[in-house]
């Protein structure tokens, strides 16, 4: 079998699936089988494959057309620049989440003191605190996730970063470590669908770890946990950045509000979509200003 009728084979199978993107995941997985991006199929397409290429490219095609998600099959994902190890028990790192990086960057701006701690609050991969961690080296990074299969990618990608300034902490986002230092910066893409939505997910989707999805009835638990638990560890004029749903930003800007945060701005994402809530906590704690 050529390459040309490896690739095909395996695009066609996938779009039979219903598969979104056949064209592309199939041009993923084939490079990913026999090292060859699409300059190369046009190259050597005409030629013979190697048979164990051909074989694991069919493999991974019929896995795919199962509704495996592709970034699994791959192993690896692209984000803010940097590929991060992805696989089952683990979120997958999204395009619209480098809108969160963004936010927090602009947000810190040149304020964030050499030796400053910035949390990144259910981790998941490391992609936002690791893409942080590389923008501001004098910063202390700290990326908490508590789930082990997730740890084990978290713990992968710091490896792979190699940057002296992040590291793991496992952790529960409902009850903070008490060990941890007072936070000039704390960032977040916690779980935020709601229970009853889950079902309803894209199949692929439901792949993923519940863990990392369920933000209990109404999609808002993490974002109350921040609000009471971990807002108060912000340091006076220090930053909080999360993620959320598409309806959600409205009442999470308003309840960070009620919990003292600052200029809570909505960002939206490139579809246009409310997607980051980021603010900033008084410079100084309530009733120790010049006039209290």
């Amino acid at each position: 079998m050529t390459y040309t009728e490896c690739y095909r084979r395996a695009r066609d199978t996938l779009r039979r699936a219903g598969v979104e993107s056949p064209a592309f995941d199939a041009m993923c997985l084939f490079e990913k089988a026999f090292g060859l991006d699409r300059a190369g199929l046009a190259v050597h397409g005409p030629q013979e494959a190697p048979p164990a290429g051909a074989q694991a490219l069919e493999a991974w095609a019929a896995r795919r057309a199962a509704h495996e998600p592709l970034q699994y099959l791959l192993g690896e994902w692209e984000f803010y620049g940097r590929r991060f190890a992805v696989g089952e028990g683990v979120l997958i790192p999204r395009p619209e989440t480098e809108l969160l990086v963004d936010a927090a960057k602009e947000a810190l701006g040149g304020r964030l003191p050499p030796g400053g701690c910035l949390l990144d609050l259910c981790a998941g991969t490391g992609a936002v605190g690791i893409s942080l961690a590389a923008l501001f080296p004098q910063a202390r990074v700290l990326c908490l996730e508590r789930y082990p299969g997730a740890l084990r990618y978290l713990r992968e990608n710091l490896r792979r970063a190699g940057l002296a300034n992040a590291s793991a902490v496992e952790g529960d986002a409902f009850a903070p470590p008490q060990d941890l230092p007072p936070l000039c910066a704390l960032v977040s893409n916690p779980p935020y669908v709601r229970r009853g939505e889950l079902p309803r997910l894209q199949e692929e989707v439901r792949r993923e770890p519940a863990t990392a999805l369920d933000g209990g009835e109404d999609g808002l638990a993490f974002y109350r946990a921040i609000a009471s638990l971990w807002m108060p560890r912000l340091l006076p004029g220090g930053v909080l950045a999360v993620e959320t749903g598409e309806d959600q930003a409205a009442q999470v800007a308003a309840l960070f509000a009620a919990h003292g945060l600052c200029g809570a701005q909505v960002r939206e994402d490139a579809a246009g979509l409310p997607r980051v809530v980021c603010g900033r906590m008084p410079e100084e704690p309530p009733g120790t200003g010049k006039n209290s």
